[in-house]
């Protein structure tokens, strides 16, 4: 039977802006969305029982048409009238519900490996839009690099990629749930936002500090007064020698950009041994330039 490994990756933000609640309930975004070197492994199987099944290493995970790879495989199985069955081996190590599109990394991660598998000749575009149907995040998993994202997230355009660095990433205990994080944000005058436009010419200039310097996620001034951990860690990062530190999505996982890598794992090694957060992990800036997607 033929198998398929392949590598899910995490995406951190740059940076993330709301521009506003639509009537349907979404919210319009503006976000930087960058692809790093932490990763989900996934085995693909084909199998002769038709169906679709599940096995992953946490427990708490659902194993049916809940988990968002599931969904992705039933639906290349349902429009291209595939008769196998296949089975998902899904091995996690991005946090989970931690702002880092690992659910929906996963997922893009299983369409690319159906599109090949069974050879359907789908384009990566073709994928993409098939994509948004399973996850607002889902289009940009499957694109992966440097992007500017906006509408729900959903409408992208590929940025110059972010100049190499070290990303430390720190995930707290607390659990934060999205939809809370997004009822409670207000947007007026008064709310601090993230420069997107600064970040983006920093990206255009190759210039890594003044990237980190533009950084800014509007998502924080929720999260941050009812999970403090999340400061704590920043101000770690911070005082460990990163050009900037910040949360990804609406939390509550942090990273941090370190130019110099004797910095990077240093302050690595000094957050493992402390209390402020559960999972720690140390990884690279990844960049489309000269890798197969």
């Amino acid at each position: 039977m033929m198998e398929l490994k392949l590598k899910a990756l995490a995406k951190i933000n740059l940076g993330l802006d709301v521009l506003r609640r639509r009537e349907d309930g979404y919210h319009e975004v503006r976000m930087i969305m960058q692809t790093i070197g932490l990763y989900d492994r996934i085995v693909l199987r084909k199998t002769r029982k038709p169906g679709i099944r599940v096995k992953t290493n946490l427990y708490y995970l659902p194993e049916n048409e809940n988990n968002l790879v599931y969904q992705a495989a039933q639906l290349l199985i349902d429009e291209f009238g595939i008769r196998s069955g296949v089975f998902i081996d899904l091995q996690k190590f991005i946090p989970v519900a931690a702002g880092m599109a690992g659910g929906s990394s996963d997922a893009a991660a299983v369409l690319f490996g159906m599109n090949r598998m069974f050879r359907l000749g789908l384009s990566r575009e073709e994928l993409m839009r098939r994509g948004v149907r399973i996850g607002a995040d889902v289009p940009y998993c499957i694109m992966r690099g440097t992007a500017l994202a906006e509408g729900i997230g959903e409408q992208l355009s590929a940025l110059p990629p972010m100049p190499r660095c070290k990303v430390l990433i720190a995930k707290p205990s607390v659990s934060v749930s999205t939809k809370f994080v997004y009822e409670n944000l207000k947007l007026d005058d008064a709310t601090r936002r993230p420069d997107i436009d600064s970040l983006i010419e920093a990206l255009h200039d190759g210039n890594l500090e003044g990237a980190a310097a533009c950084m800014g996620n509007v998502l924080e001034n929720v999260t941050i007064p009812n999970y403090p951990v999340i400061a704590q860690i920043k101000e770690e990062m911070i005082k460990g020698g990163a050009l900037n530190a910040m949360m990804s999505g609406s939390g509550p996982t942090v990273f941090g950009l370190f130019a110099e890598d004797k910095l990077a794992e240093k302050a690595y090694q000094k957050l493992r041994r402390g209390d402020l957060a559960k999972q720690v992990y140390l990884t690279d800036i990844y960049n489309n330039a000269g890798k197969r997607v």
